[in-house]
């Protein structure tokens, strides 16, 4: 199977076209800014009705805020915007609540949810880089790049990315689809796996399947990427077709692996991920190819 994808809409935590990222504070619109503004891993929003929203305010003293750490992340259209660690204990203004952003997929604007995923990334990189990984050093944030700096060593660490790669194995009609044991009761997924040192993407793809399941692919074609800030990880979708092998889950990462017919199949990740997205890209192949 050659399967080329074309998206229809932008995956969730992809950057809006209209985003333009930059790193240091000058030429900035003059638009009112946007707030994204975390404490741990949850995000501050105001409800209204059924809808959310993240702070827009032209100054964050305005909400009566403390502020761990702050990051000017770029403009979408004539809007700054910020990403703001809070410390741990503090109280949300009242109106607003801290969520999730798993809890806001859906409920806030397409192109404020992928500008949180990148917040969150920014600033667990930057808490987890205060001092200097080889000689211990405090570091400094370097200017106009995003980058932390050590002054006593000259080390530069970058935000961390980390590429996993996604793989859907088709034979013939059927779907390999497997559950990890963190899974939610009942729900079926892509196989997938961290790039390795000195791997290509698709010799990961050949490695995870085997190491996973038993099985041997062909016919290995990409299928589309998405950022996915849990917690800084790049996941690149892809195709296979099965080759030969029998299904032999590695007990330590799959708890059951499968073959699912189109009338069979299992619960399903949320369209959150790229993993619904790429299955469902595939069952409309071959529904295609039924016809």
């Amino acid at each position: 199977m050659n399967l080329l994808f074309i998206e229809q809409s932008p995956l969730p935590f992809s950057m809006p076209d209209a985003f333009m990222p930059r790193v240091a504070m000058k030429d900035i619109p003059n638009g009112t800014p946007l707030w994204f503004v975390f404490q741990a891993s949850k995000l501050l929003v105001f409800e209204s009705e059924a809808t959310l929203s993240v702070p827009e305010t032209s100054a964050l003293p305005q909400l009566q805020l403390d502020r761990l750490r702050q990051h000017y992340l770029g403009h979408l259209l004539d809007q700054p915007c910020y990403c703001v660690e809070l410390p741990d204990g503090d109280t949300p203004p009242e109106g607003a609540s801290l969520l999730g952003l798993r809890e806001i997929y859906g409920r806030v604007p397409d192109d404020h949810f992928a500008l949180a995923g990148r917040a969150i990334q920014i600033l667990n990189w930057d808490r987890s880089h205060q001092y200097c990984g080889a000689c211990a050093a405090p570091t400094n944030i370097k200017p106009n790049e995003r980058a932390r700096e050590c002054p006593s060593c000259g080390l530069v660490s970058y935000p961390r990315l980390a590429p996993a790669v996604m793989a859907l194995v088709r034979r013939e009609q059927q779907l390999l689809l497997a559950r990890s044991p963190h899974f939610p009761p009942g729900m079926y997924s892509a196989l997938a796996g961290f790039v390795d040192p000195g791997e290509s993407l698709e010799q990961t793809i050949t490695r995870e399947v085997k190491e996973e399941v038993g099985l041997r692919v062909k016919n290995v074609h990409y299928f589309a990427s998405q950022p996915w800030p849990f917690p800084h990880s790049l996941m690149i979708a892809f195709t296979s077709d099965y080759l030969d092998g029998e299904i032999t889950p590695d007990p330590s990462e799959i708890e059951d692996a499968r073959w699912f017919g189109l009338d069979s199949l299992p619960r399903l990740p949320s369209k959150i991920s790229i993993s619904r997205r790429l299955i469902d890209s595939v069952i409309a192949d071959i529904q295609g190819e039924a016809t």
